[in-house]
């Protein structure tokens, strides 16, 4: 195997240890604004698709990327209406 390959696999495995703990420990309470948070990451993710999906139109990175944002999407589109029906329940 390649070095590169293990290294990017070790921080792989390190990433989803740290997020699922992270993630567990936060209160039932917190879970929808730090949902209003999480669209910005997709957004950034959104970019990113956007260049791998425009790199090379027709190939792997292309189809790979064009997933990538159409995932995003939906995570994003998602992740403001549950914060539009949180904040409609503060309003009288």
């Amino acid at each position: 195997m390649n070095a590169q390959l293990l290294v990017e696999i070790y921080v792989f495995v390190l990433a989803v240890f740290v997020g699922f703990e992270v993630i567990s420990k936060i209160p039932p309470t917190l879970h929808t604004p730090l949902m209003s948070g999480s669209n910005a990451i997709s957004g950034i993710t959104i970019v990113g698709a956007l260049l791998a999906a425009g790199s090379l139109p027709g190939t792997l990175s292309g189809t790979l990327g064009l997933i990538a944002i159409i995932l995003a999407m939906i995570n994003v589109v998602g992740g403001f209406m549950v914060t539009g029906r949180m904040l409609k329940m503060f309003k009288k």
